[in-house]
């Protein structure tokens, strides 16, 4: 075992954040999966896949089980969030535990193209449940408590989305007006442009991708970093290019894609569960005014729910 490798095993250089939970591992390993090396992925699927088997192995031993090294299983802990693979081996020891405890999924969330509407409906559930589970699991709440500030505060939001996320993006910004806020979200990627150009320090500005690579995201949001904003990227690539011109970086967990799923609709719902955690947050620290806010746009809209067959605006 080199210096180095031995070094990091016995917990030198350890990351100033907490190690995740046990039960933020399998999160964590399916968020980061696709931006590791093809070694450190077969690492991160041995332990993912068999945390109490992994558990009882040394560094070299997993290292052998997974055709790597010992170098590779170390950098793999540390890129999963633990300072040493001392301590990957102690949260397996608890997630096998935990899922001793308890029943395993009865259901696997691939589907087939001749499955029952049923077993569908089943199996979307489920994998939509994780999801949320797993994003919750791994969002980091110092970075979320650090967006909410800048939003709460903020002169303007700006929101930039493409495709699905940009569903998202409108969904935020729909929130935030009406609880009083100055947001935007541009649907035409040259509109989000120029208006990019108009921030400055005390705007906000964000991305929603969930690859992290969209251009037509991330161009925005590299003008509205360089006019000085406040900058947030919601997405599943933590490592990302988007990512580079983040302030703030709220990663989103979704399970994998499929032929018959293209875009997974679980993508968008860690965002929306994101978006939602962001909303909650600055209403939180705007009740004075968001509170009468939110009552008048319900006010507003009130005669357009009226029930079917009774009083309309209009006789």
């Amino acid at each position: 075992m080199t210096q180095d490798v031995k070094e990091i095993f016995a917990g030198s250089g350890s990351p100033t954040a907490a190690p995740p939970a046990p039960a933020a591992l399998a999160a964590k390993v399916r968020t980061l999966a696709p931006s590791m090396t093809r070694s450190m992925q077969r690492v991160a699927e041995a332990v993912a896949n068999d945390p109490a088997g992994c558990a009882a192995l040394t560094v070299t031993g997993l290292a052998e089980l997974t055709g790597t090294s010992e170098a590779t299983v170390v950098r793999t802990a540390r890129l999963l969030g633990y300072p040493g693979y001392r301590d990957l081996r102690l949260a397996l020891a608890g997630l096998a535990a935990q899922q001793q405890s308890g029943r395993a999924p009865a259901i696997t969330t691939d589907i087939a193209v001749d499955d029952p509407i049923a077993d569908v409906v089943a199996k979307l559930a489920y994998e939509e449940q994780q999801t949320l589970a797993d994003t919750a699991a791994a969002l980091d709440t110092a970075q979320l408590g650090a967006a909410v500030a800048a939003l709460a505060t903020a002169r303007r939001t700006d929101v930039y989305g493409i495709g699905a996320s940009g569903l998202v993006a409108q969904d935020l910004t729909q929130k935030l007006l009406r609880i009083g806020l100055v947001a935007h979200a541009p649907t035409d990627p040259h509109l989000a442009v120029t208006n990019a150009v108009q921030l400055r320090t005390g705007d906000v500005a964000i991305a929603i991708t969930h690859s992290g690579s969209t251009g037509d995201v991330i161009e925005p949001l590299r003008v509205a970093f360089e006019r000085g904003a406040t900058t947030i990227a919601i997405t599943g690539r933590p490592d990302a290019p988007v990512t580079q011109y983040a302030d703030h970086v709220l990663t989103t967990s979704s399970s994998r894609e499929s032929e018959l799923r293209p875009a997974a609709m679980s993508s968008r719902t860690s965002q929306l569960l994101v978006v939602d955690c962001l909303f909650v947050g600055v209403a939180q620290r705007t009740y004075e005014t968001a509170a009468p806010a939110l009552a008048a746009s319900y006010e507003a809209l009130a005669h357009r729910h009226s029930p079917r067959g009774g009083p309309t605006a209009r006789s």
